[in-house]
């Protein structure tokens, strides 16, 4: 496995000359994250993920983490080691409010960071993301007694966080839940059940675990209106804040799982466990998606950061690889790089991931907007921009993380298909992207079940009108940018037209919509992707600096080219309606009918 060099080159362009992130900068309570302090910080982050947190990705995946014969977790070798300079170091509190300890630096720096820490080491990665999480509901939701006692350290990383949804019998539908939660004379809750797939929901790297557990007390309406959130801490803590007695949380087993080895994903056993409700009963619904929403861009993000990594690699190989030679060599062998269809695969990557860090990076300078602006317009405005983009963001950035992984193989070819080499682990750890924190099938049915429907379309409809201002910028450009322009033009209408279809079709078909909204939702990726390389494009242009603005250019292009058609051979897809899709039961779906 290569080492992992961060793109910090790559990220600084993007928040100087793609995302405007100097705006972000001059906005409220982040004056003092200017970009040349950011800078600097992620120049010294990226020295820590690559010198401290890489080297540890391929012993953690040979290793994973085990479950112990007294209950207990362990993780990893040095992995307890590696999180206790991870926490001295202050990475994870960077941008967490300054009232709890934390640096008050906007989402869009934490975003960066949590790029750079999973590309370094994925399955590390996962305790700081869903710690995370549930200080965000804690935020938002906890009373002052709750968030004095448990954000502090959690800021810190002294204490780290889980998200407790899922059980045997209920996984993308939360409402299916029976864990109990019945209230105690102290006012606190007895919490009983069992819950699944819990990350790092037991390990050794810190003291104290803060379970954020959905449960229903005894006279809760059925079905998702009957969900409520509660803190069950794995020690209860005294009233000095010291840790006290062990809660009656029992880790089952470990899933055994395609990837992310080093993560420990638990089956926990709660048997009158002591918790404390967060906000009201019966709104733990609106606490998930808090938690949810913070970590669906995160997601997206480890598709990015899994590809980036995997690219690398990649990208070393195809340099050091003698084999054949390329046309117009007459003697000796030729390093793979020059054959055209590796060439392909390394553009394919390459532009993917350019385009897509800069749409996280564009969604969570959004986030800083709509929670630090003080034009309550603009805040609300961003916060729908939020809404649309987090689904893409989640959804077109795990199938990337997937897609490019594999092209990453395909590269080192039968060495990327030996375990040793390390491109296999990529390919197996990115896989669960797409489906924890919601499906990608429930990321498309979000964008056209809910955000599609806001302000009857019109909110979608306008950000469709911001993209197209790109026309005038490319204008502008020169020759060089005619083909981004026209074929950005092109898709531009036929997005369009898919969600005029949706708009009008949802109204009486809602199922028909649904069918369609996979490929639709590609289509947005597609385009919001070509967009932001079009803007780098332009921006590079004008920074004075040739070989900057080449790449940019040939990278926008290629996208546009050869990446971009891809949206308007969907259109048919996604304006198909449901008839063809339950044409066959599930006796012809089968074969049987063959007989």
């Amino acid at each position: 496995m290569s080492q992992y060099q961060p793109p910090i080159a790559d990220i600084s362009f993007a928040l100087e000359h793609v995302v405007g992130y100097q705006d972000i900068a001059k906005l409220p309570g982040f004056e003092h994250a200017d970009l040349e302090t950011v800078t600097e910080l992620l120049e010294q982050c990226g020295e820590f993920m690559s010198e401290a947190v890489a080297p540890t990705n391929r012993t953690g995946d040979i290793q994973g983490s085990t479950l112990q014969s007294d209950g207990t977790v362990a993780t990893p070798d040095g992995f307890k080691e590696l999180y206790q300079q991870y926490v001295d170091a202050g990475w994870g509190s960077v941008p967490l409010p300054e009232e709890f300890g934390g640096g008050g630096f906007p989402r869009t720096v934490g975003l960066v960071i949590q790029e750079l820490m999973t590309s370094a080491n994925m399955g590390f990665s996962l305790c700081p993301l869903l710690t995370q999480g549930a200080i965000e509901a804690l935020l938002h939701y906890g009373d002052d007694e709750l968030k004095q006692r448990y954000l502090p350290k959690m800021v810190s990383g002294e204490w780290t966080g889980t998200m407790n949804l899922t059980e045997p019998q209920a996984g993308s539908d939360v409402g299916a839940l029976t864990t109990r939660a019945v209230r105690n004379a102290d006012g606190s809750y007895a919490i009983t059940g069992q819950k699944i797939f819990i990350t790092y929901g037991d390990h050794d790297m810190a003291e104290q675990i803060v379970h954020l557990v959905l449960a229903r007390t005894p006279d809760a309406p059925a079905g998702t209106r009957g969900i409520s959130c509660f803190i069950v801490p794995k020690f209860l803590v005294n009233e000095d804040g010291s840790l006290g007695e062990r809660n009656t949380v029992e880790t089952l087993s470990l899933e055994h799982k395609m990837g992310i080895h080093a993560s420990p994903t638990c089956v926990l056993s709660y048997e009158n466990a002591t918790g404390y409700l967060i906000g009201e009963e019966n709104k733990g619904m609106r606490i998930m998606f808090v938690m949810m929403n913070s970590a669906r861009l995160g997601v997206g993000v480890q598709g990015l950061a899994v590809a980036e990594r995997a690219y690398q690699q990649s990208l070393t190989y195809a340099q050091d690889r003698q084999q054949g030679q390329a046309i117009g060599v007459t003697t000796g062998s030729s390093p793979i790089i020059e054959f055209p269809d590796v060439r392909r695969m390394l553009m394919t990557q390459r532009a993917s991931i350019a385009g897509l860090r800069y749409l996280t990076l564009l969604d969570a300078t959004y986030v800083d907007r709509s929670t630090n602006d003080p034009d309550p317009a603009v805040r609300a405005r961003a916060d729908e921009i939020v809404g649309l983009l987090t689904p893409i963001c989640k959804s077109f950035g795990t199938d990337l993380g997937n897609e490019l992984t594999s092209l990453a193989l395909q590269i080192q070819g039968g060495m990327g298909f030996i375990e040793e080499t390390g491109a296999a682990q990529h390919v197996r750890d990115v896989r669960i992207a797409a489906i924890y924190e919601g499906t990608n099938g429930i990321q498309a049915a979000d964008l056209v079940g809910r955000k599609l429907a806001i302000r009857g379309g019109a909110s979608i409809l306008e950000f469709l009108s911001t993209m197209r201002e790109i026309d005038m910028d490319l204008a502008g450009a020169g020759t060089d940018f005619s083909t981004i322009r026209a074929e950005l033009a092109k898709q531009f209408d036929a997005l369009e037209k898919a969600t005029h279809w949706m708009l009008k079709t949802g109204q009486s078909d809602p199922n028909a919509v649904l069918s369609g909204s996979t490929p639709y939702l590609r289509m947005w990726g597609l385009c919001t992707s070509a967009w932001m390389l079009a803007r780098a494009a332009v921006a590079a242009a004008g920074t004075g600096d040739t070989a900057l603005a080449q790449s940019q250019l040939v990278l926008a292009r290629f996208h546009a080219e050869q990446l971009l058609p891809q949206c308007g051979s969907l259109l048919g897809a996604a304006t198909a309606g449901s008839a063809d899709l339950f044409a066959l039961d599930a006796r012809q779906l089968s074969g049987s009918a063959r007989k």
